[in-house]
C-alpha cells in the first residue's frame, strides 16, 4: 500500500462532502423560487438536488486481490457520480396574490424541505470534519516517521 493512500482517500472524501455542502446550500438558497426551469414554455419551480456517490473503481492490482480472495482489499476512496434531481412533488400553496399562482390562487414551490436539508448539512459537516481528523493524524505519522531518519 502507498504511503500516501490514506491521504489520497480522505481527500476524495473531503471533495465529495465539500460538493455535498455546496449542493445543500443551493437547495436552501432556492426553497422559495417558483421560477426554476423554463419547461414547454412555461415556468416549473426548482427542484431539489441531491449527491450521488459511489466507492472509486481501483487499480488493476486492486481486481486482482479481489479476484484472488485477498483479505488485503482495502478501498480506493469516493467518487461522486452524478447529481440527481429529486422527484417528489411540488409544495402547493394557496396565494392568490403572487405573480405566478395559477386561476384557482394556487403557486407551486420547490420540493427543499429546509428542516431535511439542515439534517443533511449537519451530515454531511461531520463527516467533512471526520474526514480532515484522519487527513491530519495521516499527515502526523508521515512526518513522525521523516523524525526517525533523522
Amino acid at each position: 500500500m502507498s504511503m500516501f493512500k490514506s491521504m489520497n482517500i480522505s481527500a476524495s472524501a473531503l471533495t465529495a462532502q465539500r460538493l455535498r455542502m455546496d449542493v445543500i446550500s443551493s437547495n436552501m438558497a432556492n426553497v422559495d423560487s417558483t421560477r426554476g426551469k423554463f419547461v414547454d414554455g412555461e415556468w416549473v419551480p426548482y427542484k431539489r438536488k441531491v449527491v450521488e456517490t459511489a466507492p472509486k473503481e481501483g487499480s488493476f492490482q486492486s481486481f486482482l486481490q479481489k479476484a484472488s480472495g485477498s483479505s488485503n482489499n482495502i478501498g480506493n476512496g469516493v467518487k461522486v457520480t452524478r447529481i440527481k434531481e429529486d422527484d417528489a412533488p411540488f409544495r402547493v400553496v394557496f396565494d392568490p396574490e403572487h405573480p405566478d399562482a395559477n386561476e384557482d390562487g394556487y403557486i407551486e414551490l420547490p420540493n427543499v424541505d429546509p428542516l431535511k436539508e439542515m439534517v443533511d448539512l449537519m451530515s454531511a459537516s461531520r463527516s467533512y470534519e471526520a474526514n480532515v481528523t484522519v487527513f491530519n493524524a495521516s499527515k502526523g505519522i508521515m512526518m513522525k516517521t521523516l523524525e526517525l531518519g533523522k
